[in-house]
């Protein structure tokens, strides 16, 4: 029963270990008013007279659930907290004045396990639920059990979020409302054959999506009979798995479109709002990357036209609370409905920081009962906003492919002016399989886009995050590359930027001599502090040396000279000289250092006395060895590894679950044949051979829980 696992826990008993908890939250405040003049926070303050909830249950978990709760706490409103075990020591638990165990790790037993949601709000007293988003945050069944118990939802009613839930009704709503429509099939897709019947009569290309979707689960491109086949197989799994609900819905697919939404306000009183667009074309399986407010596309006419619309729709659905209309946007400025989502988006914080309208109070008040005291003539639209999504995954693997394993250090950049950090771990966090890999949404203002980006970069640059793989290098190579700074994007932007995948940010020939500098400089700066150990006499401030190295980056020999000067190290590099400022702290990772009189902030993520080195360099991690000249000849001599024939084996790519396997012992394959299917993250991945042959042996199960670079399948 989810009952027996409920455990109110009250704050006293949390403080002491959550105290980091606490300064991180007046790190948050503290940064909303640096930000306030710019970005508002202020346009809709708070009334310390209103009427207000007492107490208010988070129905969430993570950054979200963290960041409901500041503005309840701004608002006066006591907060619960529920959490899985898995969950016990996070964040939001420390954050809350209460907390209630719901169940198990699985999502499944806990946070989307409404009677132990219910027993919990009932438990302390709860006279409101906000769902965040995810998990129940669109679950009609939750809103009506809620309404039974006389417990408020924070959010739409049932109806609405019934009928923008299901894509097929949704459509037919926003036609009604006079919402420009994608082309398709106005049904339910019976099979993967009448999958491709529809999509020769609509003509390829064809998105084939869960009616009940989100999120970016349960979507596939298709641009064959093959291709729909396949993806209606796949999609119809993950969206059975994310959802409980397999209906596929087949439309035509908009070539090079952008993805611009509006974010719309509405109270109980039939008033509504738009708050101006977001750009939200940056994308990966349908999972978005970057978002920023305003697009650089939108003219004033098409915004007006495409916000009208979305409050259009909103009026006739008789909608209150936040909600978001997203639109597909072809090269001629056209816009096409594309979804509703009746709940906060992952991406809200750009519209707050450009808008000054703090979208979660405003979501509160409407719930008690308040109407809005913000017309559409009162909606700015300041500056520039642009969000980052950090998570942990693999940016190397498939854009990212979700990566485990404990947060061993992890520092925000929140020294840095008008950046925001909506994040609900800190260090020694643990992320698992379990739940979404977001790690933070990494929010950077600027008076304009130049800035917002400028800012964005210095924050990725300083950004700490070690014990698992990050997405932080792809996130800081996109914000400095061309298509991206000009704004000309699109939801293909990655595969078109990036065909063969992301290799990392590729150095040029002064960026390899200068990070040769930087890395030569340290091994100095190590072997002056040993010498210092071993003699105790000589002073490493005033210490006057020279070495010879030879620095290997990218396997390229970079032979240098580096002497040591007062407070610098001066690097000889190809007759060209690298000053290098003696700031640098060995007990440090984060290092911010001046090179020929420039700035550089760069990481170091692993030293040890050999002279390897792992540096952060523009985002991504170079391996690099500093030896001596007689160390690099004498290394020269030693035979490479031979290297593993991995075409014999299949890996799993990422962490996660066995779905199904298609193989069996003794079985003969072909070359691209899957294999297996493993779900991560609630993500499909179909995994196939990389050459023909028979297969050996089978080391999985399904529901086996596998890690990243397990061999699951083996060849002969």
């Amino acid at each position: 029963m989810a009952g027996s696992f409920c455990r109110s826990v009250p704050r006293t008993s949390l403080r002491s270990r959550r105290s980091d908890v606490l300064l991180l939250h007046l790190c948050y405040r503290r940064i909303h008013v640096s930000c306030s003049h710019r970005g508002g926070w202020d346009v809709d303050p708070v009334n310390p007279h209103e009427s207000h909830f007492d107490k208010l249950l988070v129905a969430n978990r993570g950054e979200i659930a963290c960041r409901v709760m500041r503005t309840a706490r701004k608002m006066g409103i006591k907060t619960v907290a529920v959490y899985s075990m898995a969950d016990h020591a996070a964040p939001h638990v420390g954050l809350a004045d209460e907390a209630v165990c719901i169940g198990p790790a699985p999502s499944t037993q806990s946070y989307l396990d409404i009677d132990a949601v219910l027993a919990a709000a009932r438990q302390t007293g709860a006279q409101a639920v906000h769902p965040g988003y995810g998990f129940l945050s669109e679950n009609p069944a939750f809103v009506r059990a809620l309404e039974r118990d006389g417990i408020v939802f924070i959010g739409p009613s049932v109806e609405c979020i019934t009928g923008m839930g299901d894509k097929l009704e949704s459509k037919r709503l926003a036609a009604a409302a006079g919402v420009h429509t994608i082309p398709g099939h106005d049904g339910v897709v019976k099979d993967a054959d009448h999958c491709v019947q529809i999509a020769r009569q609509i003509g390829y290309p064809v998105m084939i999506k869960a009616s009940a979707g989100g999120g970016g689960k349960g979507m596939r491109i298709a641009r064959s009979d093959d291709d729909a086949r396949e993806g209606f197989r796949l999609s119809t799994q993950e969206a059975a798995s994310s959802f409980g609900d397999d209906r596929m819905l087949v439309e035509k697919f908009i070539d090079k479109p952008r993805h611009i939404e509006i974010q719309v306000l509405g109270d109980k009183h039939g008033n509504a709002i738009y708050l101006n667009e977001r750009e939200c074309s940056i994308q990966r399986r349908n999972q978005k990357v970057i978002e920023e407010a305003p697009s650089t596309f939108l003219d004033s006419w098409t915004r007006s036209a495409m916000g009208n619309q979305a409050v259009s729709l909103c009026k006739r659905l008789g909608y209150y609370s936040a909600g978001t209309v997203e639109f597909l946007v072809d090269s001629e400025r056209s816009f096409y409905f594309l979804e509703m989502n009746t709940r906060l988006q992952v991406e809200h914080p750009v519209t707050e920081l450009v808008t000054g309208i703090d979208l979660v109070h405003q979501m509160i008040r409407v719930a008690k009962g308040h109407s809005l005291r913000l017309s559409q003539n009162d909606v700015p639209l300041r500056g520039w906003a642009i969000e980052s999504r950090v998570y942990s995954e693999d940016p190397y693997r498939n854009f990212g492919l979700p990566s485990t394993g404990r947060l061993v250090k992890y520092k925000e950049p929140l020294h840095i002016p008008n950046v925001r950090c909506d994040s609900g771990v800190e260090e020694g966090s643990e992320i698992s399989i379990y739940y979404d890999p977001m790690i933070c949404k990494l929010v950077c203002y600027g008076d304009t886009r130049k800035e917002a980006i400028k800012t964005s970069i210095k924050a990725l640059d300083a950004y700490v995050i070690t014990g698992v793989s990050h997405n932080i290098p792809l996130l800081r190579d996109i914000l400095t590359e061309v298509s991206f700074v000009n704004g000309d994007l699109s939801t293909n932007y990655l595969s078109e930027v990036y065909p063969d995948g992301f290799k990392g940010h590729q150095l040029t020939p002064h960026d390899r001599h200068r990070l040769a500098a930087v890395a030569a400089a340290v091994c100095a700066k190590m072997e002056l502090r040993a010498r210092t150990y071993l003699n105790g006499t000589q002073s490493m401030s005033r210490a006057l040396a020279a070495w010879d190295f030879v620095v290997s980056l990218l396997d390229e020999e970079v032979p240098c000279r580096v002497q040591r000067l007062d407070g610098m190290f001066k690097v000889e590099i190809n007759a060209q000289d690298f000053v290098v400022q003696d700031n640098i702290s060995l007990a440090s990772i984060l290092l911010e250092i001046d090179i020929n009189n420039q700035p550089l902030t760069i990481q170091l993520l692993s030293k040890d006395e050999t002279g390897k080195l792992v540096i952060s360099y523009k985002g991504t991690a170079f391996k690099i060895s500093v030896k001596s000249e007689l160390a690099a000849a004498y290394s020269k001599m030693i035979p490479e590894k031979q290297k593993e024939d991995v075409s014999k084996v299949v890996r799993s790519p990422m962490p996660g679950l066995v779905k199904s396997i298609t193989c069996a012992s003794g079985d003969e394959i072909a070359d691209g044949q899957e294999v297996c299917v493993v779900e991560a993250m609630k993500m499909q991945n179909s995994l196939v051979a990389s050459t023909a042959g028979k297969v050996k042996a089978v080391y999985i199960k399904p529901g086996d829980t596998v890690s990243e670079d397990d061999v699951l399948i083996e060849l002969e």
